[in-house]
């Protein structure tokens, strides 16, 4: 039951608390506790952070400056300053690239892994016969064309003798 003890002292008319009052009024410890809460709380309500110097400001500033300026002595000490003290400007076009790379290959990937070719479809045994067919009648009206060009050729030639 203490562990409701701070809801009940932070929002002592929710419904919620309401077995939490009903305890507190068989129980000394409880009540105890409550109390102690209460006084903790009240402490802490009349605390106030102190002020900080005049100058904290300024000096704050001085020594972030004389960080940035100060010359690294390793390696790994100026690629911690770099990834403490930069911005991050001159990473994004590695970091644009990359991600372009890994779009690249991830959807590379993925279009294989799915069977998303870009080759040519395969073609069904229906739309071969119907190409067939086309192909045949194409034959035959140039067939005809051909008989009527001849019989009119015919017709008008002159025999030969």
């Amino acid at each position: 039951m203490k562990s409701t003890l701070p809801d009940l002292l932070l929002d002592p008319s929710n419904p919620s608390n309401a077995d939490a009052r009903a305890h507190l009024d068989t129980c000394p410890a409880c009540r105890e506790e409550l109390h102690s809460l209460e006084s903790t709380f009240a402490l802490l309500d009349t605390w106030q952070a102190p002020e900080p110097s005049a100058y904290f400001d300024q000096k704050l500033a001085v020594r972030l400056r004389e960080e940035q300026e100060r010359e690294p002595a390793g390696w790994l000490e100026r690629m911690h300053a770099r990834l403490l003290f930069n911005t991050g400007r001159q990473f994004r076009p590695a970091l644009a690239g990359a991600l372009a790379l890994v779009l690249l290959v991830g959807g590379g990937s993925i279009a294989s892994i799915s069977g998303l070719h870009l080759g040519r479809a395969e073609v069904s045994a229906t739309v071969n016969d119907l190409q067939i067919f086309e192909k045949n009648d194409q034959v035959m009206q140039t067939m005809d064309l051909l008989e009527d060009n001849s019989a009119d050729d015919s017709s008008t030639a002159t025999p030969v003798s």
